[in-house]
């Protein structure tokens, strides 16, 4: 688990989130990656390794899309390789999601959902939320009413974002026990991070999601619900701090940093 963004609004999704993913390195992390909804469904591109291992595939596969979540990752479940790498997605590859945190209840789900017929590629706990919320999604339904009935079944901890072709234009966020915020962006931008540094290029007001929220991001805004499905409200912050806060890494000087 490491580092989430998502953005939804008029421009390309790709560039803004591969630049939070570059505030969030000095996390750490040992692999990358991203998915965008487009015309052609949910594109998957992600790399083991550094960001600019993940940078080279977008230039050569070059992704688009206005909508889309990316992830860099410290491997918890599974070996730091691309199948393990965030995002993850369904069966039929129509749904995306990243994940930070810990299911305690993973390999129930995985040991249920496999009996099924649902196949695991990965040995991340992380693709049994997708496939879950592929196994309890209702046709016609939205996005984050088999978002949220796939989170009353997890036990653990969890900041997960989440998008699909079935629903598109929106991101789904959650969290119990994760950091996730919302990025309250102007013209039609929202932009949700585990961090603040991923967003306050673009948005410095902030909304910290609490435990027990999910919400529904799109060009429009943003709605914040609990698990059962009561809308709540959450204060907007203003970041206050510079983005030369992070990447001077804790050093005094741009300087320092290099030289050490």
């Amino acid at each position: 688990m490491c580092g989430i963004v998502g953005y939804v609004g008029p421009e390309k999704a790709a560039p803004i989130l591969l630049q939070g993913l570059k505030r969030l390195e000095y996390r750490g992390y040992d692999s990358a990656g991203l998915a965008l909804l487009n015309g052609s469904g949910v594109q998957v591109v992600k790399r083991p390794g550094k960001l600019t291992s993940l940078e080279k595939a977008v230039s050569d596969v070059r992704p688009s899309g206005n909508c889309g979540i990316a992830h860099t990752r410290w491997a918890t479940h599974g070996a730091p390789n691309e199948p393990n790498a965030h995002p993850h997605t369904s069966g039929q590859g129509d749904i995306a999601l990243v994940h930070n945190g810990i299911i305690e209840n993973a390999s129930d789900i995985r040991t249920q959902l496999s009996a099924i017929g649902y196949a695991f590629i990965s040995e991340t706990d992380t693709e049994a939320i997708v496939h879950l919320i592929d196994r309890l999604w209702v046709e016609g339904e939205p996005l984050e009413d088999a978002v949220a009935a796939a989170l009353r079944r997890l036990e653990g901890t969890y900041g997960i974002a989440v998008i699909s072709s079935r629903d598109p234009g929106k991101i789904v966020i959650a969290r119990n026990g994760s950091p996730l915020l919302i990025g309250a962006g102007k013209n039609g931008q929202t932009l949700a991070s585990s961090d603040a540094a991923a967003v306050i290029t673009i948005t410095k007001d902030v909304v910290y999601l609490d435990d027990g929220d999910y919400a529904v991001l799109d060009t429009n805004g943003y709605r914040i619900n609990n698990f059962h499905g009561a809308q709540v409200n959450r204060s907007v912050h203003a970041v206050t701090w510079d983005i030369e806060v992070i990447e001077k890494g804790g050093y005094e000087h741009f300087m320092l940093k290099e030289i050490s």
